[in-house]
């Protein structure tokens, strides 16, 4: 289950799956065939979010690379800690976005402020 893609279509969720590929030819092992992968974007604003978050065990969190990432993210991520989503995510980003600043900040306000553990794959 991914949260924060701009979108639910198949454009959208390719984009995981395109980094899957990239962490896969990196070496990264756990990755295994990316394309055994089932990506499934949810809106944030599903009614269904508080029951997928007890039911399924992977989520993830889309951090685009632009100047606004920060913002969209943080308000994605308060809005799954109002309606009782889940409190782990994996940060799935484009490889441009390293670990120092803008994910490391984001992981950091995610846990201060809102409870929630992000775990950061960037190389």
């Amino acid at each position: 289950m991914v949260l924060g893609l701009p979108g639910n279509g198949s454009r959208h969720t390719g984009r995981v799956t395109e980094l899957f590929e990239y962490w896969a030819d990196q070496g990264r092992g756990w990755v295994g065939n990316p394309h055994a992968w089932r990506v499934v974007a949810l809106p944030v604003g599903s009614p269904h979010l508080p029951v997928l978050a007890s039911e399924q065990a992977r989520w993830a969190l889309w951090v685009d690379a632009d100047p606004e990432a920060f913002r969209r993210a943080y308000r994605v991520l308060k809005q799954v800690a109002e309606r009782g989503g889940p409190q782990r995510l994996v940060l799935v980003h484009p490889p441009s976005v390293g670990r120092q600043g803008l994910l490391s900040n984001l992981r950091h306000a995610a846990a201060s402020y809102l409870g929630i553990e992000l775990l950061v794959l960037a190389r």
